[in-house]
């Protein structure tokens, strides 16, 4: 009797034990499959803001140029160590397009996943990020009775303004570097990069995300910290905030 008692319970580990860690690993890819698609999306619509400017002048966009600012915001080496099926040659962005009469772009991301454990054949699912993105059509020269005029632009913690929009400090160049090289690097002002309070927690990943202009390093390149809200004023609105350095006189 005793015997079979413990042959009960040695068939019931030999089963249950499978499929906590099978339930386990599954609970992990999930995790992993979420934070890709917001590193995804989140890429996609800075490389998409790019495009539509570029499309101003010739309403085509290039899907093999938006394919490639996305894996450069993201990070090669961080798609392919991830569940995309392919790595970077997996995504594709073919069915992105311009509608000039709309007014709109239609940017679409597809990529597959794959089961990170090689049984029922390894499936893949198929994923796609799909949002719309208003075409640039210039910049905007003033308002209908506007004394002054001029445009600057500010955003929402500056304390200054901008005259050109494509300034250094509105137009944030992100670069994807090794963690193990941070030592060495220096932003524009020759200072150090420090850890995020916003987005690390602990250690930095391998890889990690760094603006010329910033003084801190970013796990997710969907930090608040690596975003700027912009907003075109007449200059008349911002008098009490002082010019920008580099672009205001």
């Amino acid at each position: 009797m005793k015997k079979d008692i413990c042959g009960s319970v040695t068939i019931e580990a030999s089963i249950g034990i499978p499929l906590f860690l099978f339930a386990a690993v599954c609970l992990i890819w999930l995790i992993e499959i979420h934070n890709i698609r917001l590193t995804i999306f989140s890429a996609a619509q800075n490389a998409a803001k790019s495009a539509a400017g570029q499309t101003a002048l010739v309403p085509v966009l290039n899907t093999v140029k938006l394919k490639s600012d996305i894996i450069e915001l993201v990070g090669e080496e961080r798609i392919d160590r991830s569940l995309i099926k392919g790595g970077a040659s997996g995504i594709s962005c073919w069915k992105s397009h311009v509608s000039p009469s709309a007014g709109e772009m239609e940017v679409f991301v597809d990529y597959s996943v794959r089961l990170p454990l090689q049984v029922f054949g390894n499936p893949s699912a198929r994923l796609e990020e799909a949002f719309i993105l208003s075409a640039w059509t210039g910049y905007q020269g003033g308002r209908d009775g506007a004394e002054s005029g001029q445009i600057v632009y500010v955003t929402e913690n500056e304390g200054v303004y901008h005259e050109d929009y494509s300034c250094s400090h509105l137009q944030l160049s992100i670069r994807y570097v090794p963690a193990s090289e941070l030592d060495e690097m220096r932003n524009d002002s020759g200072g150090r990069y420090h850890a995020c309070e916003k987005c690390v927690f602990g250690p930095a990943m391998t890889g990690v995300y760094i603006t010329e202009t910033g003084d801190r390093y970013h796990n997710s390149i969907s930090c608040s910290g690596l975003k700027r809200t912009i907003r075109a004023v007449d200059r008349d609105e911002v008098s009490g905030l002082g010019g920008c350095s580099r672009c205001s006189d």
